[in-house]
């Protein structure tokens, strides 16, 4: 979504932009292509492989940008607050890391049950899978994945790894279809599964919550945040952060009711009123961008 986003983000020369989940750097060089001459960027991304790939890719803007290995929840560390015209965050897992085994992240490649974004965290899913006790298990796969059959999954994970600890791919991917078989051509049974341990791996959830708030920081007035998602949890997070901040109250307390609520002025606008989706043409060319879910937002001066 490389026009979207650049049309989402309103990039001109000389602008001064962020982009926390690099990637291969696609997106970031065509940031710093539009920014021409003397446009800027920050860049970062928890995979050390990322960052080298996108090192590579942007060495024909050398002099224009900034990268450092980390999260973006990290950004108001090093980038100057209201500093920034543009923030993109394009949330969940890239391609690179679905199309290598070694990662661990794609139900279609055998490999270790990993999952991490980045190698120097932990615990791995096979951690997660082999030693979270059932009920816990079933959370994850129902509140982070919005699986059905959670607790039928956990049971039979538990079942397995009684009997020879899970340690690829393909061995859960096997478990599931023992529970879930896949059926015709669609979307294949441990795809949620998949979802929601990459997902508890890497503490989304609340790397999302914290990190549009890290990125809010580096807005200056009238600057654009722009987000991805590729599911409905992302989307919910998002779209959370949205309303709230571009509501005239906030609430007091857990419950949104009228008397709870005390009057706040407005933070942001919705720059489109409903999620912006890629072309027919691109999700021809690119099948996997058929999920993807832009939101943009503006800072209120």
């Amino acid at each position: 979504m490389v026009a979207e986003v650049l049309a989402a983000l309103a990039v001109r020369p000389g602008g001064v932009y962020a982009d926390g989940t690099l990637g291969g750097g696609n997106h970031a060089a065509a940031i710093l292509e539009r920014s021409q001459p003397d446009g800027r960027l920050y860049g970062c991304d928890l995979d050390p492989e990322a960052m080298s790939r996108a090192q590579v890719r942007l060495e024909p803007f050398a002099g224009r940008f900034v990268l450092r290995e980390g999260s973006y929840v990290t950004l108001p560390e090093w980038v100057p607050a209201g500093s920034c015209d543009g923030v993109l965050l394009d949330l969940g897992v890239s391609s690179h890391e679905l199309d290598t085994a070694a990662r661990g992240f794609s139900l279609r490649h055998d490999g270790p049950l990993d999952m991490r974004f980045s190698p120097h965290s932990s615990p791995t899913a096979a951690a997660l899978v082999n030693e979270t006790p059932v009920a816990e298990l079933a959370r994850i796969f129902r509140e982070l994945g919005e699986e059905p059959a959670a607790l039928r999954l956990a049971r039979a994970i538990d079942q397995e790894r009684r009997r020879t600890r899970i340690e690829t791919t393909g061995h859960l991917v096997a478990v599931t279809e023992r529970v879930l078989p896949p059926r015709g051509r669609g979307v294949h049974p441990a795809t949620r599964l998949f979802q929601a341990l990459r997902m508890a791996v890497n503490r989304e959830v609340e790397t999302i919550r914290e990190g549009l708030l890290a990125a809010w920081k580096l807005l200056r007035e009238n600057g654009r945040l722009v987000c991805i998602a590729f599911h409905g949890g992302e989307a919910r997070l998002v779209k959370e952060f949205g309303h709230r901040l571009s509501r005239n109250y906030e609430v007091v307390g857990p419950v949104d009711r009228p008397e709870f609520r005390r009057p706040q002025t407005p933070q942001l606008r919705w720059v489109h009123r409903h999620a912006v989706r890629p072309s027919r043409e691109e999700v021809r060319v690119n099948r996997r961008s058929r999920s993807s879910l832009l939101y943009a937002f503006e800072r209120i001066p």
